[in-house]
């Protein structure tokens, strides 16, 4: 069985899937291990909606089809207006890597909006899942569902499936809300692909970087 660490390390962004679908016991197995995850006074903030099938193929074409009109804009920002350099530097360059694994260049406008869209084809995967939280809560409630998502994403890990994780599906919260019957006291935060990686697909060979421990950890007392 894959350790922890195993899969934390083999865990990426899937953005592209083959035609197999997932068990709903398997599904289920995944989202009641990941109810282990930690919450402050055991809140649990965490709302989970899970689609295949036509359930799935309606909301992907409602969201496709609204993307020539006006867009809705989420609740919340997912990115500050103004990124300091470091993290714009970093932002960028995730960017830039991806659209090179599958050869689209900057001057492709049309290319790069394509590929964007396929965030709203949940890049082919056989399932879609949306989280969304309570708008009573804040900032440490929000941070406890982000832990229960990483927590979902190693655990399908494990069991040999791909996820990406998707803030863009937070720009259309009235579209998602409204095709799930969301209660008004529920936020939509993100969406998420799941499924079997597509491992011939280019997309899915590069790995982002990350900065080394010394870069964002301070050691004291050692």
């Amino acid at each position: 069985m894959m350790s922890v660490s195993e899969a934390v390390r083999a865990r990426r962004s899937t953005r592209a899937f083959i035609d197999k679908p997932v068990s709903a016991n398997l599904l289920r197995s995944i989202l009641e291990a990941a109810a282990r995850s930690p919450s402050g006074g055991n809140l649990q903030p965490w709302n989970v909606y899970v689609m295949v099938g036509d359930d799935l193929a309606e909301l992907k074409k409602k969201t496709l089809d609204n993307l020539k009109g006006a867009r809705e804009g989420g609740e919340f920002k997912v990115y500050p207006d103004q990124l300091p350099d470091t993290f714009n530097a970093r932002r960028k360059k995730n960017g830039e890597d991806l659209y090179a694994s599958i050869k689209v260049p900057r001057e492709d406008k049309a290319g790069r909006l394509q590929q964007f869209a396929r965030n709203y084809e949940f890049f082919g995967a056989p399932v879609g899942l949306i989280f969304a939280i309570d708008r009573c809560f804040d900032k440490p409630q929000w941070v406890h569902l982000g832990m229960f998502i990483q927590t979902v994403m190693l655990l399908a890990e494990e069991a040999g499936l791909g996820t990406c994780a998707q803030e863009a599906w937070s720009a259309w919260p009235k579209t998602v809300s409204a095709h799930l019957g969301l209660p008004p006291n529920l936020v939509v935060y993100c969406g998420m692909s799941l499924g079997y990686a597509d491992l011939a697909h280019p997309i899915n060979n590069f790995t982002t970087d990350r900065v080394p421990v010394e870069e964002f950890t301070t050691f004291r007392g050692f």
